[in-house]
């Protein structure tokens, strides 16, 4: 049977029951059968709670600055299934894509009724180890999905790996607390080779699960470290490599820890194996922080009032979000906010608090059945913040509306909270 890629997509919804099953028997046996293909000469997987997606973008623009081929795998997408996988900064074409799903489902034996259950995400990771393998690439940067340690991404034993940082999300998965989930991250860390951290206060049960293994740890503030100026700033490695460097083309502040862990990756990887060192290390790097460009990382869209699009969904993320509203003030800020379920959608709000003058709240029960209804966001808005000004919403386009007719110029719209909101705001924006 001859599917497009939608259809291959909805299939992949129904092989396995199960949306997330964690484990890598299943995954890795379809791999070994395709020939367990290695995806690039070398191969950089970047874990953690927030900065993963702008992490490998950073890794991804140093790297081509290098002059290397580069692929690049990320998760989940914002508009198009396609922008997941990228080779030298194009997305997989459909063709590539379903000539790789359809070798996939050769290998794991269908339409046989005990073919093995892949699941859509695990799909996709094979998808992309299956493209990257026939491109000949120098470098492969893996995004992990879930966790580390049980997550599809880990089949492949990465050269350098990075955990960007570690806090609370996906609980139900990965644990209850910070020494949990840090374990489970360290997953990723093989004996021997360096993992980079990039937090300065990572949690006891990550830093033990990485010592027990026996990776070669890199810490933030410790192995390397970031000196600000006015102009823009400093990294500098124990071992005496020091870059004085432009600002990044990325606003946040917390930009600086994901490009100062990428920075990181790349030095270990290139004093592992000089080959990969571009003759002028200094001006690949400030190239990539000059040409780096991810979507719905506190993005710009234009306008006055000016909307802005972030993906951030956590409280860590809202804190984030937080500390750049504080050196970004606008006259007022109106929030479009939609969340999932199983998301603290209090720490959220709480972190945000009184920097959000109103909110617009929007229903993302018709987008996914993860998705939050407004009714449910507005009880939570109102326990958290019984102060706070706010409208419910059907959807994210309603809600949009709704801000955009009451926003004022010299204000700004904030438009976060899940990738159904940045996705659905960055597609409309693009018609």
């Amino acid at each position: 049977m001859t599917r497009n890629l939608a259809e291959w997509l909805t299939y992949q919804e129904r092989v396995n029951v199960r949306s997330i099953e964690l484990g890598l028997d299943r995954v890795r046996e379809v791999w070994r059968r395709t020939g367990a293909p290695a995806p690039a000469r070398r191969v950089i997987t970047v874990g953690g709670t927030n900065g993963k997606g702008s992490t490998v973008a950073l890794l991804e623009a140093m790297l081509t600055a290098a002059g290397l081929r580069v692929g690049a795998f990320t998760s989940p997408h914002l508009v198009d299934y396609n922008e997941r996988i990228r080779i030298d900064g194009a997305n997989a074409a459909d063709a590539a894509l379903i000539a790789s799903f359809e070798r996939i489902e050769a290998a794991r034996g269908a339409p046989s009724g005990d073919a093995i259950p892949l699941t859509y995400f695990e799909f996709g990771t094979l998808a992309a180890l299956d493209l990257f393998a026939r491109a000949g690439l120098d470098v492969a940067v893996l995004e992990v999905g879930l966790g580390g340690r049980l997550d599809a991404v880990n089949i492949v034993d990465a050269d350098v790996a990075i955990i960007t940082t570690v806090d609370m999300d996906h609980m139900d998965w990965l644990g209850l607390d910070r020494d949990s989930i840090g374990r489970e991250k360290a997953g990723i860390a093989r004996a021997g080779r360096p993992v980079i951290v990039g937090e300065l206060d990572p949690p006891a049960g990550l830093l033990d699960a990485l010592t027990a293994c026996g990776a070669r740890v890199e810490r933030a503030g410790l192995d390397f470290h970031v000196e600000r100026h006015a102009d823009g700033w400093c990294w500098q490695h124990r071992d005496g490599t020091a870059m004085e460097l432009p600002d990044s083309a990325l606003a946040a502040p917390v930009q600086f820890a994901n490009a100062a862990a990428a920075i990181a990756a790349l030095h270990a990887l290139w004093v592992d194996d000089p080959s990969f060192a571009s003759k002028d290390v200094f001006a690949a790097v400030s190239a990539g922080l000059h040409e780096v460009r991810v979507a719905a990382r506190l993005q710009s869209l234009g306008g006055d009032p000016e909307l802005v699009v972030d993906v951030g969904h956590n409280p860590q993320a809202a804190r984030a979000l937080a500390e750049w509203l504080d050196i970004q003030p606008a006259a007022r800020v109106h929030a479009v906010y939609g969340a999932l379920a199983d998301k603290d959608v209090a720490g959220v709000i709480g972190a945000l608090g009184a920097r959000i003058d109103h909110w617009h709240l929007a229903g993302l029960d018709h987008a996914t059945p993860r998705g939050l209804a407004a009714p449910a966001l507005a009880e939570i808005l109102r326990q958290t913040l019984p102060q706070a000004a706010f409208d419910a919403h059907a959807d994210v386009a309603t809600a949009l509306a709704a801000a955009r007719a009451t926003a004022q110029p010299g204000e700004r719209i904030l438009a976060f909270g899940s990738f159904f909101v940045a996705g659905a705001i960055v597609a409309e924006h693009s018609t």
